[in-house]
């Protein structure tokens, strides 16, 4: 028996057993297990940092997140909030012993609470109808200050007569007269405006500050704890004056208003300096440019002796956070498709401190990041990678580092597709021209592959070197994808980001033409097998591409703008587009709005192409989608309409939307592709 024993253990020992998982494709479901960090916050000694960490919930299809802390060295991660809530936006007292943070941990209903760092004990602070939005700590600790939307009653012109006991008439008409009315991804607007309060940290009554019609962001306290700094645009509506926004103080004890800064142009996001003598903000001189590169500037606290700091530096500032000495300020930006974190000293002296920043769009690989600043000289990011949602990273002046893989659960038995940049000149003027190629899981050289082009929206924003699910999905599916910044992204600076300015769509046309050209070059693409997708502005040069060339096989149009004359008439934020984006009013110039819309080429269109729109959609309303879905049947193209209910622009704000997007442009392709 011993005998047959050892035998049995020497049998075992030498035959090899396999526990680990055999590696798949990403399939559209794993949607619903990818994570990602948001907001991290780092304490004010830089010892710590608090981070959102996003997840999904596939048995109710939402975006959930919770509240994590971790050493500055990584150690000690943990959960703060536990639960399927909606934990978010910590923001670390002056002395580092407290947190306030926003939860609908209680009832679904979103409140402000207190967390004591000590015990981990928490308090909701408000009851309020409406959430507190921007929030910020007195220098003292004892009170808040933030902004909040207070309704107003709209009365109607409109009177109806009393109706019989027992009647049961439709709803009352809606009267409207407000210019802005409705708002994406918020419906119909209730009247009311962002007024600002404060709030004593032992909770109560906050009490009001303002009551204007115009609404108040962006605050900031004074180093006495006796003002507030803020952002408002106080132009009505009818001006048609969107963007000429001023930062202004209040004195807490009468409420006396007074103007900082009185240039032409939007001066917003003012943050006050360690001395408490001198404000930075952000801004530019408006020039009516579809895109103007964000200066920052630097103000004695009384508004007087402003100075532009960036002048020479060709990229949009954002995010700035002063250095603890006050000779400089840190901030990020995008260059060239990566974000950056840097420190620009007041001469205007940049240098960089860390890149990589990204990963905070899950669906589409969109620049989009934040990091913050701590008394010591060290930062807390978002860490992108294009092999990665965003995770937390940390740097000092010195070195960086990562400190969470949140998805690597899911990845170790995953395999991903590999994003390879590209550059390349275009057929139009030989302006060099940025992309990604990302090849599919397993790739073979020697293989033939089909190809999606791929374009961004904005169309003033810019891809980069991060995570997308979407892409992914492209590439487990079996395509190589191109995606690219064509003249008119940003992260090239002004001079290329206005090479569309009274001129989209044209010349971007050629740029992505040519991507597909250099691509197909490189002998691994079966060119007879080329499709084409975009979402926003890359919907409508997707639309675009199919009135000017037959060359792809099938394309899918997203929540485009296909007539620019009734875009501009009913897109939220109506006081913009005309005024931006052409010279004059459709009416005024109707031959230029038709010039640029893909409507008027419909006749030219061959290609099978799909439309896909949220049905809630009023940045770019479904009304657009439907015009060119009738265009294409009046033309006996080979069409689809795919309506995302109650969707809004942002179609993946839903789990379920972006795999519902994704099922549909697959779908699409797979019915108009060469079979092998």
């Amino acid at each position: 028996m011993k005998h047959l024993f050892k035998t049995a253990l020497l049998l075992f020992a030498i035959i090899p057993f396999s526990y680990g998982q055999v590696k798949t494709n990403l399939e559209l479901i794993d949607i619903f297990n990818m994570e990602y960090v948001s907001d991290p916050q780092i304490s004010p000694d830089g010892s710590r940092i608090i981070y959102v960490r996003n997840f999904k919930d596939v048995m109710t299809d939402k975006n959930l997140s919770n509240l994590w802390i971790v050493n500055f060295d990584g150690s000690n991660n943990r959960p703060l909030t536990i639960g399927n809530n909606n934990d978010l936006y910590p923001r670390w007292s002056h002395d580092g012993k407290k947190i306030i943070f926003k939860s609908n941990m209680a009832d679904e209903k979103m409140k402000l609470y207190m967390m004591w760092m000590d015990t981990k004990e928490s308090v909701p602070l408000t009851n309020t109808t409406e959430v507190p939005n921007d929030i910020a700590w007195s220098y003292d600790d004892k009170t808040l200050a933030f902004n909040m939307f207070v309704s107003k009653n709209h009365e109607s012109i409109i009177k109806m007569p009393s109706k019989p006991e027992g009647a049961k008439w439709n709803n009352p008409p809606i009267y409207i007269d407000d210019m802005n009315y409705r708002g994406d991804g918020k419906g119909y607007l209730k009247s009311g405006n962002m007024q600002l309060f404060t709030l004593p940290i032992e909770g109560g009554t906050p009490r009001q500050l303002t009551f204007t019609d115009f609404d108040h962001s962006e605050l900031i306290w004074s180093k006495n704890n006796a003002l507030l700094y803020f952002n408002a645009n106080f132009h009505k509506p009818e001006e048609i004056e969107p963007l000429d926004g001023e930062i202004y103080q209040i004195t807490l004890n009468d409420g006396t208003v007074k103007p900082l800064t009185k240039r032409y142009g939007p001066d917003s996001n003012p943050v006050l300096s360690p001395s408490g003598t001198k404000i930075a903000y952000l801004g530019f001189d408006d020039k009516y440019q579809g895109y103007q590169i964000t200066n920052l500037y630097v103000m004695n606290i009384d508004g007087t002796n402003s100075e532009l700091i960036s002048n020479d530096f060709d990229r949009d500032i954002q995010n700035v956070n002063w250095s603890n000495d006050g000779k400089g300020l840190y901030f990020q930006y995008d260059d060239k498709g990566d974000t950056k974190l840097a420190y620009i000293t007041l001469a205007g002296k940049v240098s960089v401190i860390t890149e990589n920043l990204g990963g905070l769009s899950l669906g589409r690989p969109y620049n989009a990041a934040s990091y913050t600043a701590s008394n010591s000289n060290k930062f807390s990011y978002t860490l992108g990678g294009t092999d990665h949602p965003a995770d937390l990273g940390v740097a000092d002046l010195k070195s960086s580092k990562r400190l969470t893989k949140l998805n690597d659960d899911l990845f170790s038995f995953k395999n991903l597709g590999t994003a390879e940049e590209i550059w390349w000149k275009s057929s139009f003027d030989q302006r060099k021209i940025q992309g990604w190629i990302v090849t599919p899981p397993n790739f073979d050289t020697s293989k033939k592959y089909p190809m999606i082009l791929e374009i961004h929206g904005g169309p003033f924003a810019s891809y980069g070197s991060v995570y997308s699910a979407e892409i992914q999905a492209f590439a487990a599916a079996g395509y190589v994808v191109l995606y690219a910044n064509p003249r008119g992204s940003t992260s090239y600076g002004e001079e290329f980001g206005n090479l569309i300015h009274h001129d989209y769509p044209n010349h971007d046309y050629d740029d992505l033409m040519s991507g597909v050209d250099a691509v197909i070059k490189k002998g691994f693409i079966d060119d007879k097998n080329l499709f084409v997708t975009g979402g926003s502005g890359g919907g409508t040069l997707t639309a675009w591409i199919v009135g000017k060339t037959d060359r792809f096989k099938a394309a899918v149009v997203a929540k485009p703008v296909i007539n620019w004359y009734s875009f501009v008439l009913y897109a939220d934020g109506v006081q913009f587009f005309s005024k931006y984006w052409f010279a004059k009013k459709p009416w005024e110039d109707p031959e230029s709005y038709l010039k640029r819309s893909p409507l008027s080429y419909v006749a030219n269109i061959t290609t099978p192409t799909m439309l896909l729109t949220g049905e809630q959609d009023f940045r770019t309303p479904i009304a657009e989608t439907e015009q060119f879905y009738a265009a294409l049947k009046l033309e006996n193209v080979e069409t689809a309409m795919v309506r995302i209910p109650d969707a809004s622009h942002g179609i993946a704000d839903k789990p379920s939307n972006l795999i519902a997007k994704l099922a549909s442009i697959l779908a699409w392709f797979e019915k108009y592709k060469d079979k092998e």
